[in-house]
């Protein structure tokens, strides 16, 4: 009976080591420009600040190329830094509460990752539209 109680705790040990990832960041992530049309910086911001809208983010500038991206999301809060200009953007983590953030070992909650991919994702949809 002990055997079995040490093998169920280190099996539940293991799905909380399981669910912390090494932080996700996005650096210089390219923005397309056609031949046609060059995006301009107040077309860059409009597209963060609505790709970061329909995930529920909340996307604030805080001077020429750069903004931040807060996310409340039940109990959870990340805080991101967006560094952009007509080349390339990043997002960068910034702050966290509740998704289990380790500086030393720069992990955080997996969920966290998706959401960064997700936001990326959904930028870069909105600046190819502007190049269509």
């Amino acid at each position: 009976m002990r055997k079995l109680l040490i093998v169920m705790l280190t099996m539940i040990a293991f799905l909380f080591i399981g669910c912390n990832a090494k932080v996700y960041d996005v650096h210089n992530s390219p923005i397309s420009n056609n031949g046609n049309h060059k995006i301009t910086e107040t077309e860059i911001e409009t597209s963060i600040i609505n790709a970061g809208a329909s995930l529920g983010w909340v996307i604030k500038k805080l001077k020429d190329g750069e903004m931040q991206g807060t996310l409340n999301l039940r109990h959870h809060l990340a805080v991101v830094s967006i560094k952009y200009n007509q080349e390339k953007y990043s997002i960068v983590f910034v702050n966290s509460n509740n998704l289990d953030y380790k500086p030393g070992a720069d992990s955080i909650h997996s969920n966290y990752n998706g959401w960064i991919q997700n936001l990326d994702r959904a930028i870069q949809v909105k600046l190819n539209t502007l190049t269509l």
